[in-house]
């Protein structure tokens, strides 16, 4: 059993732009859960062209009410206010000169309660003046290593981009949620005893699994709409100053995250 949450939508800006404020994303005003983001690898293909990348974020969650009140705190490693803490390890592929960028999440911890596995697919908007005739970007279109021209430069020349509706990104997200859990129960059972998860007796595995992919759905269904929103306040930060404008907005955010007021 498995339940699959899909959207698609469009950022109004260059592929070059939204591929460079993916990497920029973490912290947002949307995502102050966020507290860490680590670059574990990071490769670039000479004959492909194609940039590699593998990140580890760090996130601070809380266990939705409805799934504690199915399963011990123990079972996601919840305190006893529902608070705990996840890995989520991200892998990235980006063809600036095809136009596209594909990128997977899943998440490293309570996988034997509920996998959670988030692909997404960004596609360059092909127009006339940009594509050729085998449908691919031309020369014509930007490429990140324009941005990376000038180390020295604090503000890179991100106005070269062509700022504007004419030039979108598009793109497709589905997430798929898979829980095991009636499985993981069974185990115990036989490990601990009866009495020990005795309540768990009255649920069929199937009747288990429902119901935390179901729950996991609901709240995907949520945090995909604020993504969206933490993408786009990336890009207008980067329309307005640049990286020293989104650097400042992630100390802003930060600090709001971990309750900090004037320090830096």
């Amino acid at each position: 059993m498995v339940k699959v949450y899909s959207q698609a939508n469009s950022y109004d800006y260059p592929f070059p732009i939204v591929t460079l404020a993916y990497f920029l994303r973490y912290p947002n005003p949307f995502s102050t859960h966020v507290l860490s983001t680590d670059v574990l690898d990071r490769t670039f293909d000479p004959i492909t062209q194609r940039l590699h990348t593998t990140r580890l974020h760090l996130k601070r969650s809380k266990a939705p009410g409805a799934v504690l009140k199915l399963i011990p705190r123990s079972f996601v490693g919840a305190s006893a206010q529902g608070e705990s803490q996840a890995y989520i390890l991200e892998r990235s592929t980006v063809d600036v000169k095809e136009g596209w960028m594909k990128t997977e999440s899943r998440n490293l911890e309570w996988t034997g309660v509920l996998s959670v596995i988030e692909k997404q697919m960004y596609h360059a908007t092909r127009t006339p003046s940009t594509a050729d005739s085998s449908g691919k970007l031309g020369k014509s279109s930007s490429s990140l290593d324009d941005i990376f021209k000038d180390s020295s430069n604090s503000k890179p020349p991100l106005e070269s981009f062509a700022f504007g509706t004419d030039r979108t990104t598009d793109v497709t997200t589905m997430v798929t949620l898979h829980s095991t859990l009636g499985q993981r129960f069974k185990r115990k059972q036989a490990e601990e005893g009866e009495e020990k998860v005795g309540f768990f007796r009255s649920w069929s595995q199937a009747s288990l699994q429902r119901s935390i992919e179901a729950i996991g759905l609901r709240r995907t269904s949520k945090s995909q709409p604020n993504a969206v929103e933490g993408m786009k306040v990336v890009l207008e930060r980067l329309r307005e100053g640049g990286f020293a404008n989104v650097l400042e907005g992630m100390r802003r955010d930060r600090e709001q995250a971990l309750g900090i007021k004037g320090k830096v």
